[in-house]
């Protein structure tokens, strides 16, 4: 007996695609000179994992007055041949802060996966693959962390940050009612499902912004799973510990008028606005 199989080749291009999975990374930055070239060389040098089709990067440059966006647009075509994907650069004049930067970033993505991932790429590009099996069981948001006991941190940051960043991490979990170990490492996926729910309406620009994700996110019925990254301390941080500890506080309250403090006669969106107005002010 002879039995002859036939394969669709159609067939076979649909079941390939059907266990692939399509991402956009968005790497927002701000007056990142000093920093952007290592973030550039590791695009370049970065082999796509299997199992991933990277749609397009999206670089936003958040208001930068150095040479950073320059920079960025003329390696855009190196990038675009060794990736074999879209690779663009958004700009606005102003500093808006990073969440603002991201959330704009994410408007430009539909696809499966929106991946931000800071500029210093302290979480190198290969710690994506940690990321697949949590994108195969669907999950909305995958966090990364570098604080649940089974990350690699290889250079520590000065132990007064370190410490700031605990308090940080028990304050939001304790306000917020969430289980998270680390808000604030700059890797996190969203699917499009959770892109399209929570980031629209968004009203944390600064560093508030990571702790507002995850809650809309949690209140919206989104999953969510943290994975454990390599991560290594890279100096010359935005972060300046006087001002922006304030200026969250102001955006953790914000948030929690917003979502959580509905009063009877007083509209929601007034009282985020009456204290970010206070909060332009003071800080």
């Amino acid at each position: 007996m002879i039995v002859t199989c036939v394969f669709s080749r159609k067939g076979l291009k649909n079941r390939f695609l059907k266990n692939m999975y399509k991402l956009t990374l968005i790497i927002p930055f701000y007056n990142e000179t000093d920093r952007i070239q290592v973030c550039l060389n590791a695009l370049t040098t970065w082999r796509v994992p299997r199992g991933v089709v990277l749609e397009q990067v999206i670089f936003v440059d958040d208001g930068s007055k150095d040479t950073s966006p320059t920079v960025v647009k003329r390696h855009i075509p190196d990038l675009k041949r060794h990736l074999h994907t879209q690779v663009k650069l958004i700009s606005y004049r102003h500093n808006r802060g990073k969440g603002y930067a991201i959330a704009r970033g994410m408007r430009e993505s539909d696809s499966e996966y929106s991946v931000f991932l800071d500029a210093d790429i302290a979480t190198p590009l290969s710690e994506l693959t940690k990321m697949l099996p949590a994108m195969r069981q669907g999950t909305d948001i995958i966090v990364g962390t570098r604080k649940n006991g089974h990350s690699t941190v290889g250079v520590h940051q000065p132990l007064f940050r370190e410490l700031m960043g605990h308090g940080f991490t028990f304050l939001a979990n304790s306000l917020f009612r969430t289980r998270v170990t680390d808000f604030t490492c700059g890797f996190k996926a969203f699917s499009r499902r959770a892109k399209d729910a929570i980031f629209p309406y968004l009203i944390s620009h600064r560093w508030g912004f990571d702790v507002e994700a995850i809650f809309v996110g949690k209140q919206r019925g989104m999953s969510l799973q943290e994975v454990p990254v390599r991560w290594d301390d890279q100096r010359g941080s935005k972060v300046q510990l006087s001002k922006d500890i304030v200026r969250t506080g102001f955006e953790l309250i914000q948030v929690l008028f917003a979502y959580t403090i509905k009063p009877m006669s007083l509209s929601i969106k007034p009282v985020a606005v009456v204290l970010d107005t206070i909060k332009t002010y003071v800080l």
